[in-house]
């Protein structure tokens, strides 16, 4: 016998907690359904512990940047106060007791085990079944892509949630794939005395981004004695109980490390969900919605199984439109075209919008304009640690900014500003004519529209 409620969200990850929170805070009956944790990855294993680790990071390096800007300084690094914090404060040691509770005064009921849709508006729970009378929200976000390398399966290699929960470092470590992940991962644990080498099968880290975004990642990795090879495709692996040796295509000599994480991408597992009970591809990469979420009737999804990218904000952001929708509530279709995204070095790479590639690859008439930091006041000011550049991407016919990237430090906060100006469709010419505090980081615009002019 299947039991009646409203709403049924299946992972409860950042936008399905909120989903079936604020639903349920507007009196419908929900059940949130999760396998793993409340909160999901951001919390426990991605956005909030690597962001802890990242800060620590942060301040041995400028603590090392002392001699070049302030006299002398001394510092030793010790994972452990690190770790503790981790452990702590983001994660109460991957107890999830908090958000349940959270769930639970918000008028939400938790069902743990994995959810699968057996038909519409019905989704099955380790043989409980639950009908929907307004539908089901799919949100189970992504897990970690595991490369078909030989040797691979069967060894202890890491992910992201071995390497935010690791209680100690080791001594040297592998990392397969040069994204945000593996970026960020191996620059933190090489400025904490971990020898790492990053193998990448692109041409260039950050592949995604701008070509100047993956040259700044490599110069800051290698900075911080991090080994990077890029256009190097991993032949197979093999673990012997002491560490990690991997074989690299081409006759290029095997590297060797304690540790290896596997940091190349996620995916969604969409015949898991059983999503063909909805007459939709389980072989597909995500699930197709429409503006307002709607992925069929009486069914909607949100986060990572969208395939907009594996970012909270999206999840979040793509949550509130479709709680509205739900509710019945007009609002605005989601709008992608300002999506904005940062891989959190040091420098900070942050990006908006379209690359110089992509815009062109769109038949746009492109131009663009590249400012290095040092070239303004504030970076020539900053010295050490300022390395960067302020990248505009402007679509010539319409005269308006459709991407943008700024790297640098803070390089995240300062893409506020581009977010609003490729969002709003702010026209360059207006852009050109507003008044830009000095000295500050984000003064580099100005530079950069009047190279854009001067490209007319």
């Amino acid at each position: 016998m299947n039991e009646q409620v409203d709403v049924v969200v299946v992972g409860l990850g950042p936008g399905g907690e909120y989903l079936a929170g604020t639903l349920a805070e507007a009196g419908l009956d929900v059940v949130g359904v999760e396998a793993e944790l409340v909160g999901g990855e951001c919390p426990y294993w991605g956005c909030v512990p690597s962001k802890m680790m990242i800060r620590a990071g942060n301040a041995l390096a400028e603590a090392r940047r002392v001699p070049g800007l302030a006299g002398r300084a001394e510092v030793t690094a010790d994972w452990g106060p690190v770790a503790g914090r981790i452990r702590t404060e983001a994660t109460d040691d991957w107890n999830d007791r908090v958000a349940a509770d959270r769930l639970a005064a918000k008028g939400g009921r938790l069902v743990r085990g994995r959810g699968r849709l057996t038909g519409p508006r019905r989704v099955t729970v380790d043989g409980r079944e639950f009908e929907a009378r307004r539908g089901v929200v799919l949100a189970t976000g992504s897990r970690p892509r595991i490369p078909p390398v030989p040797g691979l399966v069967g060894t202890p290699y890491w992910t992201n949630r071995d390497a935010m929960s690791a209680k100690e470092l080791p001594a040297s470590m592998l990392v397969l794939g040069g994204g945000a992940i593996g970026a960020e991962v191996a620059q933190v644990f090489a400025r904490f005395g971990c020898r790492v080498t990053v193998v990448e099968g692109q041409e260039r880290l950050l592949a995604q981004e701008e070509p100047e975004a993956g040259e700044l990642a490599v110069e800051a990795l290698r900075a911080d004695g991090v080994t990077v090879l890029t256009g190097a495709r991993v032949g197979r692996v093999a673990h012997d109980g002491a560490g990690f040796t991997v074989w690299l295509e081409g006759g290029a000599e095997p590297r060797r490390a304690e540790r290896l994480l596997v940091a190349t991408g996620r995916y969604s597992d969409l015949a898991g969900l059983g999503v063909e009970a909805a007459g939709l591809d389980p072989t597909a990469r995500a699930v197709p919605t429409d503006g307002q979420l709607r992925a069929a009737d009486g069914l909607w999804a949100v986060g990572d199984i969208t395939g907009r990218g594996a970012f909270t904000h999206v999840s979040m952001y793509q949550a509130q439109i479709a709680v509205r929708d739900i509710l019945g509530r007009p609002g605005p279709d989601a709008d992608y075209r300002a999506l904005p995204r940062v891989t959190f070095t040091d420098p900070e790479i942050a990006a908006v919008g379209l690359t110089e590639r992509q815009a062109r690859e769109r038949g746009l008439r492109v131009r663009t304009a590249v400012l290095p930091n040092a070239s303004s006041t504030r970076g020539w000011i900053h010295g050490p640690g300022g390395e960067g550049f302020l990248k505009l991407v402007e679509d010539a016919d319409r005269g308006v900014l459709v991407g943008a990237t700024s790297a640098g430090p803070a390089g995240g906060e300062l893409l506020y500003g581009l977010n609003v100006a490729v969002h709003a469709e702010v026209p360059v010419e207006r852009l050109r004519h507003m008044i830009y505090t000095y000295p500050t980081f984000h003064r580099a615009m100005e530079a950069a529209l009047a190279a854009l002019a001067d490209l007319r």
